[in-house]
């Protein structure tokens, strides 16, 4: 009934434009300029937008991540004194924007999330991690600046990047200082991965992803020797998409290191990548289902169905993982029948 009416309930003056053919653009809250100089700001009074609906102070950022936009000091500053309101929303639309922000081109706007007071409602760890300072040559962050800089270091993939925001969640629980005045984090992959599982359920993700994440972030820190024989081993407990993914995960973590050993470190994941490419290459068997004989190959020399079954699969395969040349129908079935003789 009135346009006007319906502009001034819309979030940010930038979408609170319409047009026609007969007035032309209709910019009451002067949403032209505010886009022509890069502007997140609410329509009318701030307060009163958001709270009709929370969610749009997350959208704030997000719009402002996405479109490299900075927010209006006014609009800022009503997200600053409102931000308690977030937890009124649901997980499902708080995960969204959590989302669409991590895979924006600034994903670094997740600080502004943090000086406004909204990741604290969903997100505490990571206001602590911001407030945690890493004492430790291989560091020169906070560990809520070292995970912003990780963020940043890693292609805009869902995953990838909630595994750096993740990734070092757990070191606040698990800081020690030692009498040099050097802070460790031991154990602290193990934490990440709990928040990582407890958050992401919160915020109703799908199986897949939370999966995916709690792993990377468990075993983010490990250092696979750089060898075949490493490789196939590491292979074979993630998978080759996994793998491929810490690799990436890896290389960001790095990056958001200090220069301590950094080039070292690059040249020793360059090296192990290049041996992955290699035994991917060369088809090696990392995984029971690529071993020259299966189940059936075993119950026909006497193995009982059942447990042993497994069992004995899972012993060739640590075999071939040591050795790729041991991966042939013959020397397994070899193997498999001397097994099944000395355990009879």
């Amino acid at each position: 009934a009135s346009l006007e009416e319906d502009l001034k309930r819309r979030d940010f003056t930038i979408n609170a434009m319409a047009y026609n053919d007969t007035d032309g653009l209709v910019d009451l809250f002067g949403g032209r300029d505010d886009l022509k100089n890069c502007v997140i700001r609410a329509v009318g009074d701030p307060a009163e937008r958001f709270s009709e609906d929370a969610l749009r102070m997350m959208r704030a950022v997000r719009f402002a991540g996405q479109l490299g936009f900075s927010i209006d000091p006014a609009t800022r500053q009503a997200i600053t004194e409102l931000c308690e309101n977030l937890r009124l929303i649901s997980a499902e639309r708080i995960q969204a924007e959590l989302v669409k922000l991590l895979t924006s081109p600034h994903p670094e706007m997740i600080r502004d999330m943090y000086e406004t007071g909204l990741t604290k409602i969903f997100l505490p760890e990571f206001d602590r991690a911001m407030e945690t300072e890493q004492n430790n040559p291989h560091h020169m962050y906070s560990v809520g600046e070292h995970t912003i800089v990780g963020i940043c270091n890693v292609e805009p993939d869902k995953v990838l990047r909630l595994t750096m925001l993740f990734h070092d969640l757990g070191k606040p629980d698990m800081k020690t200082t030692d009498d040099n005045g050097i802070d460790h984090f031991h154990g602290h992959p193990a934490r990440s991965a709990e928040i990582a599982r407890k958050r992401l359920r919160e915020l109703k993700f799908d199986n897949a992803t939370t999966e995916d994440v709690e792993t990377l972030a468990r075993v983010h820190d490990i250092r696979p020797e750089a060898s075949e024989k490493s490789v196939r081993k590491h292979l074979s407990k993630l998978g080759d998409r996994r793998f491929e993914l810490l690799m990436k995960v890896m290389k960001a973590d790095i990056l958001a290191q200090s220069r301590y050993f950094q080039k070292e470190k690059l040249e020793q994941l360059s090296d192990l990548f290049t041996i992955y490419e290699k035994v991917m290459t060369d088809k090696h068997c990392f995984s029971i289902k690529d071993l020259a004989i299966g189940g059936n190959d075993l119950l026909e020399i006497g193995y009982p169905k059942g447990p042993a079954l497994g069992k004995e699969l899972n012993k060739l395969l640590e075999t071939v993982l040591d050795d790729p040349g041991k991966n042939t129908r013959d020397t397994l079935l070899k193997l498999a029948k001397e097994d099944v003789l000395s355990s009879s």
